[in-house]
């Protein structure tokens, strides 16, 4: 059962197609890995400063998987390290930041920081400029790991059986 965009139940009908996701599905889980150390590397690594939260908020964004919206937690805040001002975004010390399926779950991440009021913030000290305020991992990384081994799973197999001819 396929489509015009080429692409089948099975994976894709072309080789190019077979390769192109086999590519992409490493470069998501090679990019997905990657942010997890880091984090990891940042959480551990990590020192306290003060910070002031300049601004709290909710952004909706879209969400092509369900057709309606999710919703990220926004933050700002400025702290000093080293006798040297930085504003940070960051909740996490991930790049890639997880959504929410409500507004009051992306919310309640920020339960704990007002505007204007003074917070711990974390600094990973080779990365003075990317503060964050909750010093743990989050396993927004981890899925972007899995899903691209499900691309290039497929992605992979597919090569194989275009190569072979099937």
């Amino acid at each position: 059962m396929s489509d015009e965009s080429g692409f089948s139940i099975d994976g894709p009908n072309t080789f190019r197609g077979a390769v192109l996701l086999l590519v992409v599905g490493l470069a998501a889980s090679g990019y997905g890995a990657y942010d997890y150390l880091q984090q990891s590397d940042a959480v551990e690594n990590s020192v306290e400063v003060d910070a002031e939260i300049t601004e709290v908020g909710v952004e909706s964004v879209s969400s092509s998987s369900s057709g309606g919206a999710d919703f990220t937690p926004t933050v700002q805040f400025a702290y000093e390290y080293q006798a040297t001002s930085y504003t940070s975004t960051n909740v996490f010390p991930a790049e890639i930041t997880r959504n929410y399926d409500t507004e009051d779950a992306a919310r309640s991440v920020l339960d704990d920081y007002e505007t204007g009021e003074t917070a711990t913030a974390y600094v990973a000290p080779d990365d003075p400029g990317n503060a964050f305020l909750k010093n743990r991992t989050s396993n927004s990384p981890l899925l972007f790991v899995g899903v691209g081994l499900v691309f290039a799973v497929v992605g992979g197999l597919s090569v194989v059986n275009r190569y072979r001819g099937r």
